[in-house]
């Protein structure tokens, strides 16, 4: 089997790829020029999104592409062919979002921020910062990465809400939820964690009538896509008291233009998309797996739906 590489650290996953499968013959370059002669010959693809359009505008034809990437939206884009199978990398992030997650919710309970300004100006700083225990908590995009979330939340004793495609009954989670009740939801919650997908029902989703119904007590965490948010509604929320504040990590341009209103809102800290790296070794071992399901004609673990866009 043709295996072709399109990663910025293509040099490591070629090193992880061989070690675990010497068997496969393993293609990958860092010219763009020499990748894409190499593509020519490649019926499975692993790499980052970005580059692997890159290589389908040119022509090539794959048989399935495996993503490094949660989020496969450079994939979707108009006038690509979809004549391939796709999957997206799952499994793999739920413990490095949940411990970003964590970081800004106890950050935020114990007021990290602010003792870090009273330590600038000489101030000792006392407050004792309050507890997890008894939080509301909305993670609106249950999915792989939602529901592992939720398990690690779980024993700080927060009360789980969750937001999914459909309604049922899921545990951690007191409700299960769809899109239609995020109104309702938004008003009990302590923190609202966005985690869903880029998709024509997720855009500009986080608008100012939706935070007008913020608990202006709760603090909004995106690390999902920068494009659910109406980034001046955002801004202009935070500055009116709708809720305490807002940790960002994606945007719908990045990097941040130096002029964004993000940089100098009230209350915003921006975490530059940094919430849930890629661990090379285990995307390496969910290609392996994948590929011999693929090999084997059974069921790929994250396969997309081109229509449903995820």
């Amino acid at each position: 089997m043709h295996v072709l590489i399109a990663e910025q650290d293509y040099a490591l996953y070629a090193q992880l790829l061989q070690q675990a499968a010497p068997e496969l013959n393993v293609h990958t370059s860092g010219d763009s020029a020499q990748l894409a002669t190499l593509a020519a010959d490649c019926p499975v693809w692993l790499g980052q999104p970005d580059l692997l359009a890159t290589l389908l505008r040119q022509g090539h034809k794959p048989q399935w592409l495996q993503s490094t990437w949660a989020g496969i939206t450079p994939l979707l884009a108009d006038g690509l062919g979809r004549d391939y199978r796709l999957s997206r990398a799952v499994g793999i992030f739920g413990q490095v979002m949940a411990e970003y997650v964590l970081t800004y919710m106890l950050g935020h309970e114990r007021e990290v921020m602010a003792r870090l300004v009273s330590q600038v100006e000489r101030k000792w700083d006392s407050r004792t910062g309050q507890s997890l225990i008894g939080r509301k908590v909305l993670i609106v995009g249950a999915g792989d990465i939602g529901q592992s979330v939720a398990q690690f939340l779980k024993p700080f004793g927060v009360e789980l809400y969750a937001i999914a495609s459909r309604a049922r009954e899921l545990a951690p989670f007191t409700e299960v939820a769809t899109l239609d009740d995020l109104p309702r939801l938004v008003t009990q919650m302590d923190y609202v964690i966005n985690l869903l997908p880029n998709t024509l029902e997720t855009h500009d989703l986080y608008d100012a009538k939706l935070f007008a119904q913020f608990n202006p007590n709760a603090v909004f965490i995106n690390a999902g896509r920068g494009v659910a948010v109406v980034d001046a509604d955002l801004v202009e929320a935070l500055r009116l008291g709708h809720l305490a504040g807002a940790v960002i990590d994606v945007c719908r341009q990045e990097p941040l233009p130096a002029k964004h209103p993000f940089w100098t809102a009230w209350g915003l800290l921006l975490t530059g998309h940094s919430s849930a790296p890629t661990s090379p070794s285990m995307m390496v071992q969910l290609f392996i797996d994948n590929l011999r399901a693929y090999q084997a004609g059974e069921p790929i673990r994250g396969e997309v739906d081109f229509e449903r866009g995820y």
